[in-house]
């Protein structure tokens, strides 16, 4: 029974040690940027590696996310004779919650992997040791304008998701329960509000801020070694997602209250 206990304490001060560490490496990276110390051309660049190339898999995901979701809404609200609520059900479903967690969780898998290798390779090929010796930190070099980057491009990223998925819905709802764009797109205009896209938008930020300072400090702690780089990858991924499912909760909670 102590064994138990003893474990589930190790577990707990680890994950608290962990979250520790991403909060100091957030002041440290919030520390260059009231400063003015931003790399502009090292932030676009990231903008368009992380963001840009990023668009395609999150458009593919979430298109089938929103076909799912109404081919299931569809049928069941046509039985009952709401169809009429078809496309503001999916368009909220997007814009609350699949379209900003969807797209976090393909980036954490995409451009937080690519992120937290690449950091790592640097780590354990020595050159952010070279940085340091040349006098360049490197949270200002390599975290702030992957910071940046993700902060502007998680909410434009997630636009594309909601757009696609709501526009996937209204093709499943016409073609397999005979709902017309009309009411579908009718439904969307009288159930969404623009409060409800921007605190989506809100959440996809944090949800941005969270794989970027995931993946940097998996980077920025490699072990040796090739196997490390593979390791540190692999619980970059695993680690932003869990983050990002139980921030979604109380995001959702505080954000979309239920009355």
């Amino acid at each position: 029974m102590f064994s138990l206990f003893e474990i589930l304490g190790l577990a707990l001060i680890r994950f608290f040690e962990y979250v520790g560490n991403l909060v100091l490496l957030l002041v440290e990276a919030l520390g260059f940027l009231l400063r003015g110390a931003l790399r502009l051309n090292l932030t676009v660049q990231q903008m368009a590696f992380l963001g840009v190339n990023s668009v395609g898999i999150v458009i593919m995901t979430t298109t089938f996310a929103g076909m799912v979701m109404s081919l299931q809404l569809a049928h069941i609200a046509v039985r009952y004779g709401v169809s009429n609520v078809v496309g503001g059900g999916v368009a909220l479903a997007m814009c609350r919650e699949l379209g900003p967690m969807l797209t976090a969780v393909v980036v954490a898998g995409r451009a937080g992997a690519a992120i937290t290798a690449e950091i790592g390779t640097m780590k354990v090929t020595e050159q952010i040791s070279a940085l340091i010796t040349m006098a360049v930190n490197p949270v200002g070099y390599l975290v702030v304008p992957r910071f940046v980057a993700l902060l502007i491009m998680m909410p434009i990223l997630t636009l594309f998701s909601n757009l696609a998925g709501v526009v996937g819905g209204a093709v499943v709802a016409m073609n397999s329960a005979g709902v017309p764009y009309e009411a579908f797109f009718d439904s969307i205009t009288r159930m969404v509000e623009m409060d409800d896209v921007f605190r989506g938008l809100f959440k996809a930020m944090i949800f941005g801020m969270e794989v970027c300072l995931v993946a940097c400090y998996q980077g920025l702690n490699t072990p040796r070694g090739a196997a490390g780089v593979g390791q540190a990858t692999t619980g970059s991924v695993v680690v932003a997602m869990i983050i990002i499912f139980i921030t979604n909760y109380f995001m959702s909670a505080w954000l979309f209250p239920v009355h």
